[in-house]
């Protein structure tokens, strides 16, 4: 072992970086060192979990002289750069898929490499899959045989194709899907097999994204390695989790679940006829328990801290780490060169798609009076498309600078700013009468919250006084409400609990936005209206909405409850519409008001009907509150004592039978003071969220 651990800092403080910090901390090679990301806050944030600092640039972070290796978690076009740039001043770097855009970027890469005498490695995780290692050694050992066909296959959903964020940078360009997730089954061909040579390009199952031409969801490859035949099936719809890697030899077959860290093996036996298929089939039944019990005792026993994306993860840093800090070759694995080899495939790949559409940009500059913090995401793109067919002219808050609004873009400015930057929201005010505050965060911890929702919504509030805007409409949440007690009817008048310590963060931390707003609204005369909207469903909307039930993919989930009860349902367009009449309805000033739809379907008649009107039947079981609330508390136990968390919070039992959204709820409010005319007829309502909807994706 060597005396000291290398010391590492992650450049990029989004949501891969929590697997790489929570990894690292259980490599003795290697110690965290130092968070890099050019939002401070969101740097600071991570590093404040880990007690290590924090910088707002690269050049202060080499200046500082606090690490020996670099892993570079920025979106990928920022890859190349800040390689050379960290190589160059005598870094090692760790680089995430896809290491650049291109064969010729990665050469680079390693060019420089070489040339300061560091290591510079591709975060091709899967590889060290504990199951993929056995699958690596049956084919060297020839157990299967000689290889002549594989099948690799990526049918895993990817949401924000049909409800965003649509600012993502893997979906601002048809090719930057392959990019992104081709890595991970390229590199597993290339491992195997060696370079790949590209036969066929088949795309499919096209989506079209708001304002921006569309993208493909089913890419099918053909390739071929020596004389090996591969297939590479990617389809990012609404479909069972297949993620896998299957080998056909002459001796066996062998699948591995990439998505569950198991591998099966079939393989002809000497037993008669007689014998031979039954002695197969128990040989997979065995294959199957073993690896359902083994992963069941490893998450078990970690607490879940030890899934099979965790173990990949483990597995590289382990490799890798052990490596450079003994003075070892890398795994040729997570080798530079082989990242070469893989992106060179899928530039060969590229070159057979067709030159994408690209919408013609209308003409003209916005003049916006309307801001929307938050308008890219589900209710913000409905709100703010309804708002430009009202007439305003609309400006975007938003952390970067693209966005879905390509088609209407002399109708909607986009800017780019931090909801948590006085001065760049003020900016942002500059011009505008209405403000809608449509953020959230999503927070583990009350400290969190504090910072990150409520500081925040008080942040915009004291810049739209600052800034003399006329009006500014917060979104709460009706799921701030005990929605415990069946015989209940909740108004704007019933109000939420004195003591809110007893609920789950979010609901906590809306009500604290709420109650914040308001007394700004009392003692400083902040002109507010509070809008809550209901389970929103509609075009743009998720299948696995987390507000029904709890899921297991697209196939099965657990309501809240007995999915019995009348749901508080309530369309986009309706919620949108409501919105925009708070825009300008006189008298509303601090007011709030419940945006639910006509009460008419419960979870199971929302599923039953997905199934009349798109033919899918999706396993629908209860979910039993107390026995939730029950296993929660267990949980809390464990991570308070066991994994040592602190500022985790417990919901009470009422909480708990609050998502099954048990009381009724009466919207007279909103029809009496916005004119509002939610969807009142049944079939209407099941064609505009369901059928039209775009659940699945095709």
């Amino acid at each position: 072992m060597p005396t000291q651990p290398l010391r590492v800092a992650l450049i990029g403080a989004g949501y891969i970086s929590s697997w790489h910090a929570a990894t690292l901390a259980s490599v003795e090679e290697a110690q965290l060192t130092a968070i890099c990301d050019t939002n401070k806050t969101a740097a600071e944030d991570l590093a404040r979990g880990y007690g290590i600092q924090a910088f707002q640039s690269v050049n202060d972070l080499v200046a500082a002289k606090v690490c020996d290796v670099v892993h570079i978690l920025t979106p990928p076009q920022t890859h190349r750069a800040l390689a050379l740039e960290c190589l160059a001043a005598g870094l090692h770097v760790v680089l995430e898929k896809p290491v650049g855009l291109s064969a010729q970027e990665v050469a680079q890469i390693a060019e420089a490499a070489q040339a300061a005498g560091k290591q510079a490695i591709a975060g091709h995780n899967f590889l060290a899959l504990p199951s993929y290692e056995k699958l690596k050694t049956l084919t060297t050992s020839g157990r299967l045989g000689r290889i002549s066909g594989a099948e690799i296959n990526w049918c895993f959903p990817l949401p924000p194709l049909r409800s965003g964020p649509f600012n993502l940078w893997l979906l601002r360009a048809p090719q930057n899907l392959l990019q992104e997730i081709g890595p991970h089954l390229f590199a597993f061909a290339q491992d195997l097999f060696g370079p790949l040579e590209i036969q066929h390009l088949e795309l499919g199952m096209p989506i079209a994204l708001p304002g921006d031409g569309t993208r493909p969801q089913s890419w099918r490859i053909l390739a071929r390695a020596g004389q090996v035949e591969i297939t590479f099936n990617i389809a990012l719809i609404e479909s069972f989790d297949d993620r896998s890697v299957t080998l056909r030899g002459s001796s066996g077959m062998a699948r591995l679940d990439i998505g569950r860290d198991t591998l099966q093996v079939q393989a002809e036996n000497a037993a008669d006829i007689v014998l031979n298929p039954l002695i197969g089939a128990l040989s997979l039944a065995w294959q199957h328990l073993a690896g359902g019990l083994r992963n069941a005792a490893v998450q078990f026993a970690s607490l879940n801290q030890k899934s099979p994306y965790g173990l990949s993860f483990r597995g590289m840093f382990h490799s890798i780490y052990g490596a450079m800090a003994h003075g070892t070759p890398v795994d040729a694995r997570f080798s530079i060169h082989s990242a070469v080899e893989v992106m060179r495939a899928i530039d060969a790949t590229l070159e057979r798609m067709p030159p994408p559409a690209t919408p013609a940009a209308p003409k003209g500059t916005p003049a916006p009076s309307v801001l929307v913090i938050g308008g890219t995401g589900f209710l913000g793109r409905g709100l703010t498309r309804a708002l430009v067919e009202k007439g305003h002219d609309v400006r975007v808050l938003s952390r970067g600078s693209g966005g879905p609004f390509a088609d209407i873009a002399n109708r909607v400015e986009m800017v780019s700013v931090s909801p948590r930057d006085p001065e760049g929201l003020r900016r942002a005010m500059a011009g505008i009468k209405t403000v809608y505050n449509l953020a959230k965060s999503d927070d583990k911890t009350w400290e969190d919250a504090q910072r990150n929702d409520v500081g925040v919504a008080v942040g915009i509030a004291e810049a739209a006084l600052d800034s003399g805007v006329e009006r500014l409409i917060y979104t709460g949440t009706i799921a701030s409400y005990d929605m415990s007690d069946p015989v209940r009817t909740i108004t704007e008048d019933t109000g939420f609990a004195p003591d809110m310590t007893d609920r789950n963060i979010y609901a906590r931390s809306k009500a604290e936005c709420e109650a914040r707003l308001m007394a700004m609204h009392r003692d400083r005369g902040l002109p507010l209206v509070i809008a809550r909207p209901g389970i929103v469903v509609g075009k743009g909307g998720p299948l696995q909405h987390w507000g029904i039930g709890r899921w297991n993919g697209p196939g099965a989930v657990k309501i809240w409850g007995d999915g019995r009860n009348i749901l508080p349902f309530v369309l986009i367009d309706d919620v949108s519409e409501a919105l925009v009449a708070m825009c300008d309805a006189d008298g509303i000033v601090g007011q709030s008001f419940n945006l639910t739809g006509e009460p008419m379907l419960t979870g199971r008649d929302y599923f039953d009907a997905i199934h009349s009107l798109l033919g899918a039947r999706i396993l629908v079981r209860s979910g039993n509150l107390t026995g939730y609330y029950l296993f929660d508390g267990v949980k809390y136990a464990l991570k308070r004592h066991l994994l040592h968390k602190k500022g985790i919070a417990r919901g009470s039992l009422k909480d708990w039978k609050s998502r099954a959204h048990l009381s009724r709820f009466d919207n007279g409010k909103a029809k009496r003071l916005l004119g509002w005319t939610p969807e009142g007829d049944r079939a209407a309502f099941l064609r505009r969220s369901i059928a039209e909807a775009d659940l699945f994706g095709f």
